[in-house]
């Protein structure tokens, strides 16, 4: 789950590592490749600290607010889900592991080595990259002093006398009672996009440097080059997904689809928190056939933040609710980008492992995660615990002030 904040990293490296350690160990590998995948890709939404996917998801719901008119004022606070995801990290580690241990390697059977079920272990490499032994431990050590680097920096922008990152008259536009150290803190956190992109650029920039990898800056272009072509469908894909959002924006067809979305939920009588354990199982739902987080949340986010916000939910909690259903059903849609490539490093170790053996294996991570899930983001808001620094589950409309009416001229 850890290893999401290294995107691509997760799959490529992590997953095929987890089969050749538990076959190291005389386990199943297909069980650690399978529980490396549940962690990864099922826990897509989990993890100790707030990274990338939360930089987009909560730009995207920047938009949807912006785009209803509902609260002009909302600014986005990257790390707006920063306890939930926090608390859904130690609640998936135990129920993988349950999962792993009790449903799937049983039903593996034992392993016998790689005679027998095809394997090829010593094609195998657990880590792609070329450098070992000294040479990689140089690079690593370069690459921690860089890390130390970024977050010293960072630290010093925060607790040094007038930095930019902490913003001392915060308080001053606001009653003393509504105050916190939070609402100080709001520039450390829209810096937080800014660090991570310092943190992973800089430590690979060590790592290249000390292992002869990366000789100039022509080579780091190149290399960041070379990496950018692989985000070109993305690219298109937020091209497409930009222009939509804004057409909801100026059709007002989103604002439109909230308010009578929120009637509707309201003449049910449904409570709040149940509510959003439907969004959870209908972002999953859908979750089956559009593989990318951004472009569902940036066709879901117009209607579902405005419509949740004239309920009472906030913009951080109709997120959080997303962030659930999206994850835990990545693992069992073929639809999914890396889904082709688990299969590959599956049948590394077992020839006849096909598309439906490796569906059937994952189906019950991805069952109880979607339980697990729900009942946390239900207990979460009926408890009204905060999502993150700042971030309430309730949210309030903000009083519109009615216009001074014109002096009647005699």
């Amino acid at each position: 789950m850890l290893g999401n904040h290294a995107a691509d990293a997760g799959y490529v490296v992590l997953i095929p590592l987890a089969g050749i350690l538990f076959a190291a160990a005389g386990r199943h590998p297909l069980a650690g490749i399978a529980a490396a995948f549940a962690g990864v890709s099922g826990g897509f939404s989990a993890n100790i600290s707030p990274g990338q996917l939360d930089a987009l998801l909560f730009g995207i719901t920047e938009e949807a607010v912006g785009a209803s008119a509902l609260d002009p004022l909302w600014t986005a606070n990257i790390a707006g889900n920063w306890f939930f995801i926090s608390v859904m990290t130690f609640l998936y580690l135990p129920i993988i592991w349950y999962v792993t241990d009790k449903i799937v390697e049983p039903r593996l059977g034992p392993w016998r080595g790689g005679a027998t079920a095809g394997a090829q272990i010593d094609e195998m490499s657990p880590d792609p990259a070329e450098e070992s032994g000294a040479l990689a431990a140089k690079g690593l050590r370069h690459a921690g002093y860089a890390a130390l680097f970024v977050i010293a920096l960072w630290l010093l922008m925060v607790f040094a006398p007038g930095t930019p990152l902490v913003d001392e008259a915060a308080c001053e536009a606001v009653p003393a009672a509504d105050c916190s150290i939070h609402t100080q803190l709001a520039p450390l956190y829209r810096s937080l996009v800014a660090a991570f992109f310092l943190l992973f650029l800089l430590t690979g920039w060590a790592y290249g440097r000390a292992t002869g990898k990366i000789r100039s800056h022509r080579d780091l272009v190149e290399m960041m080059a070379e990496s950018m072509k692989d985000m070109g469908y993305y690219l298109v894909l937020a091209f497409a997904a930009a222009h939509f959002v804004a057409m909801f924006g100026w059709s007002n067809l989103g604002l439109i689809s909230a308010v009578h979305g929120a009637a509707a939920i309201q003449s049910t009588g449904l409570p709040l928190p149940l509510v959003l354990g439907l969004m959870v199982l209908f972002t999953g739902l859908l979750n089956l056939f559009v593989g990318s987080a951004s472009a569902k949340w940036a066709l879901l986010a117009p209607i579902l933040v405005p419509m949740l916000m004239l309920l009472g939910i906030s913009p951080e909690g109709a997120t959080a609710a997303y962030r659930v259903g999206d994850s835990a059903t990545n693992i069992i849609t073929p639809l999914m980008v890396y889904f082709p490539l688990i299969l590959v490093f599956a049948q590394r170790w077992q020839k006849n492992f096909g598309l439906g053996s490796l569906t059937a294996m994952m189906i019950p991570y991805s069952v109880w995660l979607l339980i697990s899930g729900t009942v946390l983001i239900v207990l979460w808001f009926y408890l009204g615990i905060p999502l993150g620094p700042d971030a309430p589950v309730g949210y309030t409309l903000p009083e519109v002030v009615a216009p001074a009416a014109p002096p009647i001229m005699n």
